[in-house]
């Protein structure tokens, strides 16, 4: 949350096992919650949110992965684009145990935990 449920739509038809906060009844539930669930369900979450890195970093935690959309409204061909990218340059090794941050105009990954 607060990107739309589309883009789990977008990233199943692309092999992903995706789902959108709201399809599992996490669309009411505290940050940690959903950090939480990811991590028991060996999911990353992909969010706009930018209390995820703060809450990743304060646990000193080594997952769940993070895709951080950060800049304002992205538009869902917007997202898609820039996810398009990311699986371009990253692989699933490089994804994993990571934070991505994706701003208008770079990509970068910090890897988990963060001291």
């Amino acid at each position: 949350m607060p990107l739309p449920p589309a883009l789990a739509q977008w990233l199943t038809t692309q092999g992903h096992d995706a789902v959108h906060a709201s399809a599992v009844g996490l669309d009411r539930s505290a940050d940690s919650e959903i950090l939480i669930r990811a991590r028991q369900e060996s999911r990353t979450v992909v969010t706009a949110d930018l209390d995820y890195p703060r809450l990743l970093a304060l646990s000193a935690a080594e997952g769940p992965s993070l895709i951080l959309f950060r800049g304002g409204d992205w538009s869902e061909p917007d997202v898609i684009g820039q996810m398009r990218q990311i699986f371009y340059l990253m692989g699933e090794s490089e994804l994993a145990q990571s934070i991505v941050v994706v701003d208008r105009t770079r990509v970068r990954r910090r890897r988990l935990p963060i001291a």
